[in-house]
């Protein structure tokens, strides 16, 4: 199932921090609800498992797949709470399953698509251009028989 948020916003071109760019791009696609308060013992959002998952794992170890069981280990959480987030990661199309081999048994990883947000994107480009044609579909349809309905 395919599942972003979209809203009307202005590029974040001006800013230069990337913490505060994935803050506020993850806020916008639904990534991160808005207004976001974590139920753990963090700061704040940055120390958050969703915003760590994000940024330490999968965008500043681009290429790097991960285990669940690392990830869960390295942001010292449960299997659970990793594949809650990495389920609305999918969900908005931007990782990909990779055979990861540790100790010499192979496993399934995640990472973001082809080690490369921008070609991962294009994939949830693709997806909301081919949500949008079947809204128009439906909206035509609909029109339609209102149209021909009998008074």
């Amino acid at each position: 199932m395919f599942e972003l948020h979209v809203e009307s916003n202005t590029p974040l071109t001006p800013l230069s921090d990337v913490d505060d760019i994935a803050l506020q791009f993850l806020t916008h696609i639904g990534y991160l609800p808005k207004g976001y308060n974590p139920k753990t013992n963090v700061v704040d959002t940055q120390d958050s498992v969703p915003y760590r998952l994000f940024m330490d794992c999968f965008m500043r170890n681009i290429k790097r797949a991960w285990q669940v069981e690392e990830l869960a280990a390295y942001l010292n959480t449960t299997k659970p709470t990793i594949y809650r987030h990495l389920n609305k990661l999918k969900a908005i199309d931007l990782l990909e399953e990779a055979e990861v081999e540790r100790d010499g048994v192979m496993k399934r990883g995640y990472r973001i698509r082809y080690g490369d947000l921008r070609k991962a994107w294009s994939f949830t480009e693709a997806n909301v251009e081919m949500a949008m044609q079947n809204y128009r579909q439906t909206v035509d349809h609909f029109q339609k028989l209102i149209e021909e309905a009998p008074e």
